[in-house]
């Protein structure tokens, strides 16, 4: 796919052409075509909000969401529509002849049934299939032999695969492996996705690149407490990181693509880490950037937190609490919070992508307003994460929280 070769040059000028293509209209004709939009796991509804925001393309990541395809046509967005391909770490065998012809077949028949759709933009061909691997190509192999299955079947569509952010011998293998590819698709997060373009022209990638997620701090990234839990970075931090990154990205004229992660809510180390949207549908600060990034600045944003605290990392059984929060409304009107005590994730296992969801602790609550909390700490010892939800008069929301040790 990616040898620095004439032949590699003609192609990544076809795809730059096919993007183009299906994004003709999108943006000024003086601009560079870019895919706008946001990785995509929601509802209708959310699909609504993603297109009322500016969005003209949503990724999605498996043939479970083929119903966005009816939907995004209706909104008037394309999509990038995915396959999903089985990861080894989750014990999918790619030595297993029975469970790879499953898979083509299922592809196969997919990509037949939904290739004439009009809302089409692109395939999108595996996720990061090679987390978790010591040795990644035969992965991204099984990965580019599928993505030669859906290009034959369906010449008019480009075919993305998407890998994780890897390290720089890995991106060599990567630029050297894969021929039936006509877009490398990468997810990145924090300050990485300020690098990870000149490292992949250095690793020798030379078709378009599209960033298929990103976002503020991972938990795998940020500073923990000494007891391990991570700490998130506040509803208004992240929707910083998302404004400037969204201007950085829009300045590269290597970029096919930015795909904010995710347009939706996430369950991932906590409720809120990911999700640009909160369980209910509302919208956030980071919805606002996008907003805003996609020419349609919002008239009335969501709560900016300036602050959080808590009196101390750990507690005694029942001992008092206190904790608050610094934020305001965009008028000056009155915030309200909602307060509540869950106990620490625990992570999902190495060999599965399922997170049990943390259960909810009950707490006595002695003072509760819109800025500061009083509680009687969990009798139970062990890690807890108490959350903060602030809401304006127009719904929209903010949201921190803050980890502490009961022992």
């Amino acid at each position: 796919m990616m040898h620095p070769s004439r032949t590699c040059r003609f192609r990544s000028l076809i795809a730059g052409l096919m993007l183009s293509m299906f994004l003709g209209g999108v943006l000024p004709a003086a601009a560079q075509p870019q895919w706008q939009g946001a990785a995509f796991e929601g509802d209708r509804a959310a699909l609504e909000k993603l297109a009322a925001a500016g969005a003209k393309v949503v990724r999605v990541y498996s043939e479970s969401h083929a119903w966005v395809l009816d939907e995004a046509h209706r909104l008037g967005l394309k999509v990038v529509m995915g396959l999903w391909v089985g990861h080894p770490r989750v014990g999918f065998r790619l030595d297993d002849p029975e469970a790879v012809r499953r898979q083509e077949e299922g592809i196969r028949r997919f990509v037949q049934r939904h290739k004439a759709h009009p809302a089409l933009a692109a395939w999108g061909v595996g996720n990061e299939v090679e987390l978790g691997l010591a040795d990644p190509l035969p992965a991204w192999r099984e990965v580019d032999r599928l993505a030669g299955i859906v290009k034959a079947l369906d010449p008019a569509h480009p075919v993305m695969m998407t890998v994780s952010d890897n390290s720089d011998g890995n991106l060599r293998l990567l630029a050297a492996c894969c021929a039936n590819v006509d877009i490398l698709g990468i997810n990145v997060y924090s300050g990485g996705l300020f690098e990870v373009l000149p490292r992949l022209r250095a690793a020798g990638v030379s078709v378009p690149v599209v960033v298929a997620e990103f976002g503020p701090l991972g938990q795998w990234q940020a500073g923990r407490k000494p007891w391990g839990a991570p700490v998130e970075p506040t509803s208004s931090e992240k929707a910083a990181y998302f404004r400037d990154a969204l201007a950085f990205l829009a300045r590269q004229p290597d970029v096919a693509g930015a795909f904010p992660f995710l347009w939706g809510a996430k369950l991932e180390q906590t409720e809120t880490w990911h999700g640009l949207l909160l369980p209910d549908g509302s919208l956030t600060a980071m919805t606002d950037a996008l907003s805003a990034a996609w020419g349609r600045p919002v008239a009335m944003p969501a709560p900016a937190i300036r602050g959080i605290g808590i009196a101390a990392d750990e507690f005694t059984p029942g001992q008092e609490m206190s904790a608050g929060v610094d934020a305001v409304s965009f008028d000056g009107s009155p915030l309200q919070t909602e307060w509540k005590v869950l106990t620490e994730s625990v992570g999902r296992r190495p060999d599965s992508d399922y997170e049990p969801p943390p259960d909810f602790v009950p707490v006595r609550i002695l003072h509760a307003d819109a800025a500061t909390v009083r509680f009687v700490a969990p009798q139970r010892p062990g890690a807890y994460r108490l959350y903060m939800t602030l809401r304006d008069r127009n719904g929209k929301a903010a949201t921190a929280n803050l980890p502490f040790l009961v022992r």
